[in-house]
């Protein structure tokens, strides 16, 4: 409406203030998420508080705040001791605001207290988030599963290079009490403030160029304040430590304090120092096993050693006696032996004795001169004995052997047997 009086700007705002100051007098808790959370020189914390949709992530609401200086001085280390959480962009608080406009400046939220607790409730549930989608992903324990080797001393150390937990760390393993040799090798990382996941991603991708060169990796932190934890709660840090193909220990933070990375980690301890002397126990517990494996065999050796001296001390006493009776036993078995031999020789011997007495007995029985004796004579021609009589001739001349002497004959007549004339007649 043109009739009503025009208001200057300055005018406008001032209504504005004034209507807010009437209809909001009060204080009132608020929850919000951190953006852009600036101090200046003053001391004055300027922050811009958000709210985003819990589907879609996008923003629903957006206030500017401030936290004068001489709050901020006291809120900061109060909300920090008590969360461990640096106040910085990214987490969720619920403070206590006036809300004010300012003609110049327009509307704002001042800040004048704070409650830790509501954020240390948002840490553990992001936490538990975290941790229970790692579960859903099947790779929580993963890294927890791996078998550490007995004897780790290849070590891929994850530290900043001017930690002086890392030198601590690197002390300790050198002036170990029983001598043994480690060999840590450090990847550096940002171990607090924003760059904590991408600085300590870039190092396991660095070890895992070379993995077959390490037995453990360590991630270690010394000193700095409890609030620099906030950067291990990261679910990139800790799905990447928890599918590490080797096991990860962690001594990043204080006995109190756990983080989703150290949750995941094969073995937790708590500083720089404790991850030392873990592994030196580690290689201490080898070498104790491997010293009783020795005492065992030095043992086993100088009883079974003892047992066959024994063993061979009672065979020389028994070998003589065993010697004796060997013998005994062959003389035995040779006398044996001999006597068969004896009886099977003499038995041959008078069986071939009797066959040769037949024999001589049938020699003599066809020796032609006993014939000769008992009267017989032989017809030779020739100087052949003849047997057949048709060979002979009438008026042939031949000799009549006799037993003692010869005679000429000559043949009158021949005479065949009656078996020849037959045969002569057919």
């Amino acid at each position: 409406d043109l009739s009503l009086e025009p208001l200057t700007l300055y005018e406008l705002n001032n209504r504005v203030r004034r209507s807010l100051s009437q209809s909001l007098p009060d204080e009132y808790w608020v929850q919000a998420e951190l953006s852009d959370v600036r101090i200046n020189s003053a001391g004055h914390c300027y922050v811009e508080f958000v709210q985003k949709d819990v589907h879609s992530n996008a923003f629903v609401a957006k206030a500017r705040g401030v936290v004068w200086g001489h709050v901020f001085r006291l809120l900061r280390p109060y909300f920090e001791r008590e969360t461990g959480q640096i106040f910085t962009s990214g987490i969720k608080v619920m403070v206590l605001v006036r809300v004010e406009f300012h003609e110049v400046y327009g509307y704002s939220l001042t800040v004048v207290d704070i409650d830790p607790s509501y954020t240390v409730g948002d840490m553990v549930r992001r936490r538990r988030e975290i941790l229970h989608q790692l579960e859903n992903e099947g790779v929580l324990t993963l890294n927890k599963e791996l078998s550490l080797t007995v004897i780790p001393q290849r070590i891929a150390v994850i530290s900043s290079s001017t930690a002086a937990g890392y030198g601590d760390f690197c002390n300790q393993l050198e002036s170990n009490p029983y001598g043994f040799r480690f060999y840590p090798t450090l990847f550096p990382a940002v171990m607090q403030g924003d760059k904590v996941e991408e600085s300590i991603l870039e190092a396991f991708d660095a070890i895992l160029a070379t993995v077959g060169d390490w037995d453990v990796v360590v991630i270690i932190r010394g000193g700095g304040a409890v609030s620099d934890l906030a950067g291990f709660d990261s679910y990139m840090l800790a799905t990447a430590c928890a599918q590490f193909p080797l096991p990860v220990i962690t001594g990043i933070g204080h006995e109190r304090d756990d983080t989703v990375l150290d949750f995941v980690a094969h073995t937790r301890v708590k500083t720089p120092t404790a991850a030392a002397e873990f592994l030196i126990s580690r290689v201490h517990e080898a070498a104790l096993a491997l010293e009783a494996k020795a005492d065992y065999i030095d043992f086993y050796v100088h009883d079974r050693l003892q047992v066959e001296l024994h063993r061979i001390e009672e065979m020389t006493r028994r070998l003589p006696v065993a010697l004796t009776i060997y013998k005994l036993h062959a003389e035995h078995r040779i006398d044996n032996y001999w006597q068969r031999i004896r009886i099977a020789v003499t038995g041959r011997v008078q069986t071939e004795s009797h066959r040769l007495q037949l024999i001589g007995h049938r020699v003599e029985a066809c020796d032609y001169n006993k014939l000769l004796k008992r009267g017989f004579g032989l017809v030779m021609k020739e100087g052949r004995v003849v047997t057949d009589v048709s060979s002979l001739k009438v008026g042939e001349p031949v000799i009549l052997r006799l037993s003692k002497g010869e005679a000429l004959a000559q043949i009158i007549s021949v005479k065949c047997s009656e078996m020849d004339e037959m045969n002569e007649s057919l």
